[in-house]
């Protein structure tokens, strides 16, 4: 079977790769119902755009605009990138299915890329949470529960990511009164205040490791070794870290909503929530932008330390 420009044709084969989809592969009726709506979608348009009855003759000699155009099309009737990422997967699975039956070329529907759907934010923690992760642990725990706690103070009370945190030495802590500096994504540096709440918390897990026979024979704590170290003796790996907080999280009955990039978000959230600058907030969590096509001014350091010392909770205790 070659395409034709028989209408006829086209409408028979739509209809052979909904029973083909339904019975073959064993979609779901939700998916091929789905599909079935795509495919009457993009029917619609292909008469609209081409001033006929769709025939496979003539979608053979599609270019990528003339998809592009479809796709378009759904965005002006407002759906979103996830829904349109959905109808290019029907449509690609349609003309797959018609390539194999007639031949029909594909290649300026595989050119076409898939719009991106936005990344979504993990939900930021509640205030009252994020403190119970960061407050300080039992004084009978051993060093590896404090050493927790401060990785958790450091990440809502500087808004690190977890492989910043967990990337730092002991030679990278700050002077009283000085700010931490960041090595971010790209390699970019950004400066973050280190709140006294949470050098304590480092403090503490320090002397709860110099107690233990772990650090026995000297050596962790010089400049570059690592700040959070892991039960052999190396450098705390982000699986580890991730697990010990979900254990801390199931005992205190928290969701799995609270993850360490919660953390950070909720540092984000809550100091804007305090009124503090987005923009001095964008500075504090090294984001280049907050969207693709906005870009945010500079703010000097002694602004970001206002803003921050200010507005964060854990600033206030």
């Amino acid at each position: 079977m070659r395409p034709t420009s028989d209408p006829a044709q086209y409408r028979h084969l739509s209809k052979a790769f909904l029973r083909y989809i339904a019975a073959e592969k064993r979609y779901s009726p939700n998916t091929v119902r789905n599909y079935g709506q795509t495919l009457e979608r993009f029917d619609s348009f292909a008469m609209a755009h081409r001033g006929h009855a769709p025939t496979l003759a003539d979608l053979d000699g599609w270019k990528t605009a003339d998809f592009r155009a479809f796709l378009a099309s759904r965005r002006r009737d407002g759906v979103g990138a996830q829904t349109i990422k959905l109808d290019l997967s029907a449509l690609r699975s349609f003309f797959k299915f018609l390539s194999r039956e007639t031949g029909l070329k594909t290649a300026a529907l595989a050119a076409l890329r898939s719009p991106k759907a936005p990344k979504k934010l993990p939900r930021p923690i509640p205030m009252q949470a994020a403190t119970a992760l960061s407050s300080a642990a039992d004084p009978e725990d051993d060093w590896q529960a404090h050493r927790n706690h401060a990785l958790f103070a450091l990440l809502y009370g500087a808004g690190l990511r977890i492989s910043e945190a967990l990337s730092l030495d002991w030679g990278d802590l700050p002077k009283p009164g000085q700010p931490l500096r960041i090595l971010g994504k790209g390699g970019k540096t950004r400066e973050v205040p280190l709140l006294d709440i949470v050098r304590e918390r480092i403090a503490t897990y320090r002397e709860a490791l110099e107690d233990s026979t772990s650090a026995a024979g000297g050596g962790y704590f010089t400049g570059n070794a690592p700040l959070f170290l892991g039960a052999r003796g190396k450098r705390l790996s982000p699986a580890v870290a991730q697990r010990a907080l979900r254990l801390e999280r199931a005992a205190l009955g928290l969701d799995d909503s609270a993850t360490p990039h919660a953390l950070r978000h909720a540092f984000a959230t809550h100091l804007l929530s305090a009124g503090a600058d987005l923009r001095a907030i964008q500075e504090l969590l090294g984001h280049s932008s907050l969207t693709s096509t906005q870009r945010y001014t500079e703010v000097d350091a002694g602004r970001l330390l206002a803003a921050h010392s200010a507005a964060h909770p854990r600033a206030r205790g």
